[in-house]
This record gives structure tokens, C-alpha cells and sequence, in this order.
């Protein structure tokens, strides 16, 4: 197998933002701010604090991971609600004269009814036409939530509370600060001796891929091994299309191997030799870890 002149990953933006306190949906704190941020997002990432340290004081005095969930939860349904309550007029005209802005109205309506008893939007149970219905509303909490419990050292391996019906992913802030320090392989011998298999930054990359609906294939030559992010269930040509449009539009196949056969062979070379190089057509789902290369005409 060769080595590339280059390996490019692929990339999940993480954007920090400054935590948010009751009041946020009336403008305390960072207010209206903080909420701005959230609605460019494609989800939330919240963490929450479950480790204790006399050093670092709560704003609450205490630490309650679950009090501190409900908090956003319920600044996030408030703003959706002022947004909804505020929409409700001008969809209520345009309902008078057009069929599709009456639809529009009924889901708004049902969706207020939902977050007025403490619902989120994600978690209501709607069509997809009501939810594209009400998509430039840009509602807060349409968006997945993932979990992020900020824990103690000696909690990473414990089994954590369901957070709002979803299983947080635990991080330690002072682990992840301590591997930032090392190199590639005291980085692995430093997890090995807390009894981990991975850093908390590389679950939470998977578990924010899984939350949104994402996995990366690869192609790999000898001036570059690129990973390209494409949604669960893309097939082939759409796979090929992230690269350039001109590969999506003439497609013609796509050579394909396993992560694992291509690493246990050798590249493309070995998984051809031995049969492990399929040749893939339009109707291809590709899987997590392929590699791929594609094949086309314009």
C-alpha cells in the first residue's frame, strides 16, 4: 500500500457557545444572542455538568444535571413559542387566500398546542409535509439534541442517567486537555491505562455523525487519501457528486473495497488480486468506510 502525499479528513464543525441561563428567551444572559447562534446550527451539542469541584461554583450553587437540562429545554421552547405566537398573524392572512398557507397555519397552531405542554418539536409527532411546512420558522428545537456529560474522571466508565430519553456521551474535560498534550502514541498508551478504548473528542464526533444521519467513504492515490461526508443511505452517484458534479452526472460505475479488505490487502491492487474489488453501479447504497473510485464519462 502506498503512502499519500497527503491525507485530508473528514470535518464536523463545533461551534462553543457561551451557556445559557433561565431568562435567555427574555433576554438575560446573552439572550436573544446565544439564541441566534443556535438557529445557523445543523443540532445542539449540550453539555451538562455532572462533575463536582469546590473550585469551579455552579450558577445554581449545586450541581443538578437534570435541573440544568430542564433550564434549555425550557428557554428553548419559550423562544419557539414567542416565534410561533409571532408568526401566527401573518400566516392567519395568508391562509384567507392560499391552501398551502392554510396547511401552514393548522401545523403552527398544532405545534404551539405541543410546545405549551413542554414538548419539543423534534419529539412531536408530525408528517414530513407539516414539518416542511414550517421549516422557515426556524424553530430551536426541531433541531437534534445530543448530550454531552461533563463528568469526573472516575465517571467516564460509570452508566450514566438518560438525559431527555437519550444517553449522554461522557467526557472529561481534564482527559481530553491532558491527550491534547501528546503525541499519537503516548495518547494511546495513556487511554490504555485508564482502561479506555478512545478519546471522549472521537465518540463524540461518531455520536454527532449518527445524530446527523452521516458517514464518510473514502478515495485514496498516491497524492491524496480523502474521507467525504455523504447521509446514510447515499447511493453511488450521489457519493461520487460530493467530489464533482461532472462525477455524479456521468457516472458510470465505481470500484469498491471494504475499509477493512483494503487495509488487510494492501490498496486496490491486493483487493483486486483477490477478488475484493467490486464494481459497483448506480443502484449502489454505499456503507460506512468504503473506498471507492469512481468511474465516469462527460
Amino acid at each position: 500500500m502506498y503512502e499519500p502525499d497527503k491525507k485530508t479528513p473528514a470535518v464536523i464543525e463545533f461551534v462553543d457557545i457561551a451557556g445559557l441561563v433561565k431568562g435567555a428567551s427574555k433576554g438575560e444572559g446573552l439572550g436573544n444572542k446565544f439564541l441566534a447562534n443556535i438557529r445557523e446550527t445543523d443540532a445542539i451539542c449540550e453539555v451538562v455538568r455532572f462533575f463536582s469541584d469546590p473550585n469551579v461554583e455552579h450558577v445554581s450553587k449545586k450541581v443538578d444535571p437534570q435541573s440544568d437540562v430542564e433550564t434549555i429545554k425550557t428557554e428553548l421552547i419559550l423562544a419557539d413559542m414567542a416565534t410561533v405566537e409571532k408568526a401566527l398573524p401573518r400566516l392567519e392572512k395568508e391562509a384567507k387566500r392560499d391552501k398551502a398557507a392554510a396547511f401552514k397555519l393548522e401545523t403552527a397552531k398544532k405545534v404551539l398546542a405541543g410546545l405549551d405542554d413542554g414538548h419539543r418539536v423534534a419529539r412531536m409527532d408530525l408528517t414530513d409535509d407539516e414539518r416542511a411546512s414550517i421549516y422557515d420558522l426556524h424553530l430551536l428545537t426541531v433541531k437534534p439534541m445530543l448530550y454531552i456529560a461533563n463528568v469526573d474522571e472516575d465517571q467516564l466508565a460509570a452508566d450514566l442517567p438518560e438525559i431527555d430519553g437519550c444517553t449522554p456521551v461522557p467526557i472529561c474535560a481534564k482527559v481530553e486537555a491532558d491527550l491534547a498534550e501528546l503525541d499519537a502514541e503516548e495518547a494511546k498508551e495513556y487511554l490504555e491505562a485508564m482502561g479506555l478504548e478512545e478519546s471522549g473528542l472521537a465518540k463524540l464526533v461518531r455520536e454527532a455523525y449518527r445524530l446527523l444521519g452521516l458517514q464518510s467513504f473514502f478515495t485514496s492515490g498516491e497524492t491524496e487519501s480523502r474521507a467525504w461526508t455523504i447521509p446514510i443511505g447515499a447511493k453511488a452517484p450521489q457519493a461520487a457528486g460530493v467530489i464533482h458534479t461532472d462525477f455524479e452526472r456521468g457516472f458510470i460505475k465505481a470500484e469498491t473495497a471494504s475499509f477493512g479488505d483494503y487495509v488487510e490487502y494492501g490498496g486496490e491492487a491486493g483487493c483486486r488480486a483477490v477478488g475484493k474489488l467490486r464494481q459497483e453501479g448506480k443502484e449502489y447504497v454505499v456503507q460506512d468506510g468504503d473506498v471507492m473510485h469512481f468511474k465516469f464519462n462527460v
